[in-house]
């Protein structure tokens, strides 16, 4: 619909599309049918048009909160041909819609705008074809309000881009997945990336790594509960102590749709049609028997499938371990295929959903594609020879390459006085200690628990990027009561990334050679001190260096301290 461009990402799919269908589909039929969803692009010149109709330049320039510009966007009117164009396709469509962005910016090769910008996904199953419309236009006129949030002016502001640089065009696709109980979710959501910050076992980096969840994908982009495998080995497991310890990292919700038209009107909220509900939910549903296993604590084993009670671990064996139907080499094919198409390596996202009948095949739908951002990881610097008995801290799953320098300020949060139950006030704290060391740009060091970014407040410090802007390298350290895999593959972790900030993972209760001088920073004057953090400001500079080939890290102390 229009004239204009079709933004970075709907461009990307289009560009695929032929591709992946003659090269993998062939390959995977008839166990598995391959798509890309159905889906229509508003292009930018409508954008453009919106906004000039509505002087909402004038908006933007103001200084209000992302709720203020919402409610500005949803006033305003769409372009009268954009609303009988859009009449036109609502009465031929009636299955879930996902409202997507694609901007200009977004997906590019050196700076992907990964979850900056919003999605909305709509039921559309209201009877009445003008209400559906109207449900459409709130969601585009949201994604269109989503280019001037806080989140994508912080962003807009650290690549070196202006408000004007950034046009907006709209995907609307079909959802993948299946309605049961008044719930339209798929079973399965993934996130694919052709190289692996945090090998583990027998993998290497360029095996790549794959996180899986049931219901929507959200779960997996806002750093939540997720089983991680690498498609070279799909049968072995993600790092853990015992068989509770492993109950205890993975999924135990899951996001889907909400088609009961019983929630409250919500047009400013992302979430308005989504509830997350519990696994049980799902096991009521029939969706967990092809993606679950039983954890039997009378005798502490794992037995696939879910035909005897007990607590579900979300572990996806019967098709990662009894090879249910080929998820791992679609999923190397495809990352494969991207990476010749974009001359790069990539991050992929998907749905698929299983059938029940065995005479139909299994749905993979082809959801996203972005490059994924090494910088210069893949060259080698040599840091082994460093005299470690003065460094602050040695990781083995370091990420970042080279030597960050001018840093002469630390932030770490108080070991003894972190609290789960407190990560959100952390988070406050952080982004106030943020604020003033951006403003007086003083670049620094940021300790703490994992994960950082995480929407799960139990497991990290939920931090925007906003409260961490002006950190330049970040550690993060593991908790000694659960084992929670490292921070990777939600957006938060990708724009990280793109920024070229290090980040160590260490695990300090492991038997792992990770070391973290805790005693020494104790024992240093701090120039700012809260209920949950110490900021430290050193006279000298941290020295800090970084193997990306290794994943070794090594941040050393201050000469004069």
């Amino acid at each position: 619909m229009g004239t204009g461009s079709l933004g970075a990402k709907a461009h990307g799919l289009a560009s695929i599309k032929e591709i992946l269908k003659s090269k993998i589909a062939p390959s995977f039929e008839p166990i598995i049918k391959f798509d890309i969803p159905r889906l229509t692009v508003i292009a930018t010149d409508f954008f453009d048009l919106f906004m000039e109709q509505n002087n909402l330049f004038e908006i933007i320039c103001a200084e209000l909160d992302d709720v203020q510009i919402a409610l500005a966007f949803q006033r305003a009117e769409l372009p009268g041909q954009l609303i009988d164009d859009l009449r036109v396709f609502i009465a031929q469509v009636r299955y879930p819609l996902a409202i997507r962005s694609s901007s200009l910016l977004e997906d590019s090769m050196h700076e992907p705008f990964a979850g900056v910008y919003a999605t909305k996904m709509i039921p559309n199953n209201q009877p009445d074809p003008e209400d559906r419309l109207r449900k459409l236009a709130g969601a585009i006129k949201f994604i269109y309000a989503s280019t001037y949030f806080k989140k994508a002016k912080d962003y807009l502001r650290a690549t070196k881009h202006s408000c004007k640089d950034e046009k907006m065009a709209v995907i609307i696709q079909e959802m993948a997945g299946t309605c049961r109980n008044n719930r339209f979710y798929p079973h399965i959501s993934g996130v694919a990336r052709s190289f692996n910050f945090y090998p583990m076992g027998l993998s290497l980096p360029e095996n790549g790594v794959v996180d899986l969840a049931l219901g929507l994908g959200k779960i997996i982009v806002d750093n939540g509960l997720s089983w991680s495998f690498s498609p070279a080995y799909p049968h072995t497991n993600p790092p853990y102590n015992s068989l509770r310890d492993l109950l205890k990292q993975t999924q135990n919700d899951f996001w889907a749709i909400d088609m009961s038209e019983s929630g409250e009107f919500r047009p400013v909220d992302e979430t308005e049609y989504l509830k997350k509900y519990a696994l049980a939910e799902a096991e009521k549903d029939g969706t967990m028997t092809f993606i679950a296993s039983t954890f039997k604590a009378e005798d502490e084993r794992i037995s696939m499938g879910i035909s005897e009670p007990g607590p579900r671990i979300l572990d996806f064996a019967p098709i990662l371990k009894a090879d249910l139907i080929p998820l791992a080499n679609l999923l190397k094919d495809s990352l494969r295929i991207c990476e010749e198409a974009l001359h790069t390596m990539v991050e992929i996202e998907f749905a698929v959903n299983l059938s029940d009948d065995p005479g139909k095949p299994h749905e993979f739908a082809f959801l996203q594609m972005r490059p994924l951002v090494l910088g210069s990881e893949l060259q080698e610097i040599e840091i082994e020879n460093v005299d470690l008995q003065n460094a602050l801290c040695v990781s083995n799953k370091a990420l970042g390459n080279g030597f960050i320098r001018n840093v002469y300020d630390l932030v770490y949060v108080r070991k003894e006085q972190f609290d789960r139950a407190r990560t959100i006030k952390i988070a406050e704290e952080l982004g106030n200690i943020n604020a003033m060391l951006k403003q007086q740009k003083r670049p620094y060091l940021l300790i703490g628990p994992r994960r950082w970014g995480s929407a799960d407040p139990w497991l990290g410090i939920p931090v925007k990027w906003a409260q961490i802007s002006a950190a330049r390298c970040i550690i993060e350290t593991g908790f000694e009561d659960m084992q929670v895999d490292p921070s990777q593959g939600s957006h938060f972790f990708q724009n990280i990334m793109s920024f070229g900030i290090g980040y160590f993972t260490i695990d300090l209760h492991m038997k792992t050679k990770d070391d973290l001088d805790t005693s020494w920073l104790n024992l240093q004057p701090a120039e700012t001190e809260t209920e949950y953090l110490r900021h430290i400001a050193f006279k000298d500079p941290l020295h800090i260096a970084l193997n990306g080939r290794k994943n070794l890290g090594v941040v050393m102390k201050p000469s004069q301290q």
